[in-house]
């Protein structure tokens, strides 16, 4: 297994960096997966995690101005590795205005993914900062726990309000309730919802759009419009997901499926994040 990869632009480094810093927000551990196009942050929707599952795709060529790869085997051309991206994002933020950044798969007394550094320097001699950050290589049989998820066959689809209005409400909300509904409609509408035995508060969103799904995942065509589709979820992990969004996306929506799951997707030219947040009863 090898991989090395190496960052030149200033921006295509800060751009990268954010994304990491989102999935520090995210989780705690993931698995990083590399291919020959594409890196992916994942996480699998485990009971340990609430269930709460991830998957983050990142086109390698819009990124890194050389990268190469080289799998397990011939057949199986990728590397799986566990990582913590908290570790991962502090070692770009500290190189964030260098002349160039590598990123290598090392050994050292344990696997790591090296980041070494040039950073500018007003004498001759270079100046290189190298972050060695452990890793856990992934054995093949497990995975299958790491591919992409399935499209939820959901109700209902909607574009999402900015999402820094949808974080100045939900904060106001979690001091009054550990639980939040989301419903939503073909109408173009959105409810943020809490009740308790005190109080009961909803906050309306309209006109926001519903997206053109192709016929693999549109709602079914009978719904009818007004019909609210709506999940109860856990409001720490919804908030959880809106304090760390550093990616600025140019398209945010939300799939419902009634009861059951939330699916929200970010996307931003070359990056695309997907969480899936359970339903609870």
């Amino acid at each position: 297994m090898k991989f090395r990869g190496k960052i030149v632009d200033v921006a295509c480094l800060n751009h990268f960096s954010r994304v990491v810093t989102t999935i520090s927000k995210l989780t705690k551990t993931c698995v990083l997966r590399l291919t020959l196009d594409n890196l992916f942050f994942v996480l699998s929707g485990k009971v340990a995690n609430g269930g709460v599952s991830m998957w983050c795709e990142l086109s390698q060529a819009n990124f890194f101005d050389e990268y190469q790869m080289e799998g397990v085997s011939s057949e199986a051309n990728e590397i799986c590795l566990e990582v913590t991206p908290e570790n991962l994002s502090r070692a770009l933020k500290t190189v964030q205005n260098a002349k160039a950044v590598k990123v290598k798969l090392t050994k050292r007394h344990c696997p790591c993914l090296t980041i070494a550094a040039e950073l500018p320097t007003l004498s001759s001699i270079s100046r290189v900062v190298t972050h060695d950050i452990p890793v856990d290589v992934i054995p093949r049989r497990l995975w299958h726990e790491f591919k992409e998820p399935s499209m939820p066959d959901f109700d209902v689809s909607i574009y999402l309000p900015p999402l820094k209005t949808i974080k100045n409400v939900v904060d106001r909300m979690k001091n009054l309730s550990n639980f939040l509904v989301i419903e939503a409609n073909l109408n173009g509408e959105m409810n943020l919802k809490i009740e308790t035995d005190l109080v009961s508060i909803t906050t309306h969103f309209k006109d926001l759009g519903n997206p053109p799904w192709g016929d693999d995942g549109a709602p079914s065509q009978s719904r009818d419009p007004e019909n609210m589709a709506q999940a109860r979820v856990d409001i720490r992990k919804l908030q959880q997901f809106l304090m760390g969004q550093q990616v600025n996306p140019s398209k945010a929506m939300c799939n419902i499926v009634h009861q059951n799951i939330v699916h929200l997707i970010l996307l931003h030219e070359d990056v695309s994040l997907q969480y899936f947040i359970p339903a609870v009863a």
